[in-house]
């Protein structure tokens, strides 16, 4: 859906900020073609790795192991700014978007997708609210602090974007469904809650017997949502667009 909505053309050439295993960017490099580039960027180098590991040598796909808020990018190289759920952990927001606007064309444009608030993402919610019946609520994130929610208040996505010279932005927003379980069933969906969120913040540190006892609770509250191997709860997610000026 991301990568339809912005319009994506052969012979451009894209960055992919936040790229994590490379799934976008090899996406994106399908629909360049031959004749443009898609750079993947990511701090994590195993995920980096890993994503080198599934692009083909022919590939319009290359990745680079930086941190994309401080990465000298080529002067106006990029025809597109990309990213899934990957600009939301940026310390210092403003001057990381000055940054990569540096790398893109005049005329070029931005695209990403970003959590609305938690209280709109049911995926988040419903488990963090069983876990937080048996170990403690986790310090609330402040709405200027990096976080997966960072980004929810329209105002001040614009301020940020506006703020690091980009124009014409557009905040357009999106419910969905998103699979917990990716197809493998209740447990698979636990096993992830384990490993990202708010859930998993409150499990973190917290003793096995807890942790048990929380983890027992969140599979009960997931269970009603089942269907078949599948677990969709409910996403909302604003689409971001704005151009260089």
């Amino acid at each position: 859906m991301l990568t339809a909505r912005a319009g994506v053309a052969p012979g451009e050439r894209v960055i992919d900020i936040g790229c994590g295993c490379g799934g976008t960017t090899r996406e994106l490099a399908l629909r360049v073609g031959a004749e443009g580039r898609a750079i993947g960027v990511d701090v994590s180098a195993p995920m980096i790795a890993r994503a080198r590991e599934r692009s083909g040598a022919a590939s319009a796909a290359e990745f680079i192991v930086a941190d994309a808020a401080a990465h000298e990018f080529a002067p106006g190289w990029a025809d597109l700014l990309f990213s899934r759920f990957g600009v939301m952990f940026f310390a210092d927001p403003v001057p990381a978007f000055a940054n990569l606007r540096t790398g893109l064309t005049r005329g070029g444009r931005v695209v990403f997708a970003c959590w609305r608030e938690i209280t709109r993402n049911p995926w988040q919610t419903i488990a963090l609210e069983a876990a937080c019946k048996h170990v403690p609520r986790p310090p609330e994130i402040g709405p200027d602090d990096p976080g997966p929610f960072s980004f929810a208040d329209e105002a001040r996505v614009r301020r940020i974007l506006g703020t690091a010279g980009f124009g014409q932005i557009a905040l357009t927003p999106v419910e969905l469904e998103l699979d917990l379980a990716a197809g493998g069933g209740l447990e698979a969906a636990v096993a992830a809650l384990q490993q990202i969120g708010a859930a998993a913040r409150a499990l973190e540190g917290q003793p096995d017997d807890r942790r048990a006892v929380a983890l027992a609770a969140i599979r009960a509250a997931l269970a009603p949502h089942q269907r078949g191997m599948s677990l969709p709860l409910g996403a909302a997610i604003w689409i971001v667009e704005a151009l260089n000026p």
